[in-house]
């Protein structure tokens, strides 16, 4: 669908996430493989493009928990989690909990990838820029893929550039509560002019509920407020996305 000038972002001068995580065993252990198929036999010998993710993560943690081999590990907590979620997480002890890892290979995997992006920002080309939702669903997208209910902020620039993207909320088998301080506190922070929220439905279905438009109404309010424009929230599954603020509208 073509997207129109209608359709394009105009920047002008307290949060529900439900989730359900069916728990999956995985029993792949890395001692059972030849030695040609083990992460780091694999890492010496092809080199780190012909591995998985689940392959790298394994050989950075190096081993498993008293309960858990390393690769059951490394592969459980990506299909839970998701891999972008994961990449951006920077709270260890939120890691820990929710993915159910210990605590000392949550803060390696934040660690780690807190260096990709130190590294990325010194060397990236062109920002990724956003100016309308399809664009925000296709950089979002793959939290439609989540077992767990997330929200996730995107922070722009006055040139729709994204500055910041952060996990701001797992959800779990309970409600989670979601304030707007922790929405707008990394714009304050950033200096983003704006903001873009999205969570998943792990259901597919893609109808915003009372709440996420109770919410939306709110996170506008508060961005007024604040000076940081709310441009969008939208509700992604598998294949689909849905706009709230379009839904507000057009009522």
């Amino acid at each position: 669908m073509p997207v129109t000038a209608s359709d394009q972002y105009a920047l002008s001068d307290r949060n529900i996430i439900v989730g359900e995580a069916p728990r999956t065993q995985y029993v792949l252990r890395v001692k059972d493989l030849p030695d040609d198929e083990r992460p780091r036999e694999r890492l010496n010998d092809l080199g780190p493009q012909h591995l998985t993710v689940a392959e790298l993560l394994a050989i950075i943690w190096g081993t498993g928990s008293r309960k858990e081999e390393v690769l059951s590990m490394a592969h459980r907590t990506l299909k839970e989690y998701g891999e972008k979620t994961i990449s951006t997480e920077t709270d260890p002890k939120r890691l820990a909990e929710v993915a159910d890892i210990p605590l000392t290979k949550a803060g390696q995997l934040v660690a780690s990838f807190e260096l990709g992006r130190r590294y990325y920002a010194a060397t990236a080309g062109r920002p990724v820029q956003v100016r309308n939702a399809r664009q925000a669903y296709s950089y979002l997208r793959d939290m439609g893929r989540g077992q767990k209910e997330q929200l996730r902020g995107l922070y722009l620039n006055s040139r729709y550039q994204v500055v910041y993207d952060e996990v701001i909320s797992i959800g779990s088998l309970t409600s989670n509560i979601v304030h707007p301080r922790e929405v707008f506190q990394p714009a304050i922070e950033r200096g983003a002019v704006a903001v873009i929220i999205a969570h998943n439905h792990p259901s597919g279905r893609t109808d915003p509920t009372s709440a996420d438009i109770e919410v939306t109404q709110q996170l506008i309010a508060a961005g007024e407020v604040l000076g940081i424009e709310l441009l969008d929230h939208l509700v992604i599954t598998t294949n689909k996305f849905v706009s709230v603020m379009e839904c507000i509208n057009h009522d």
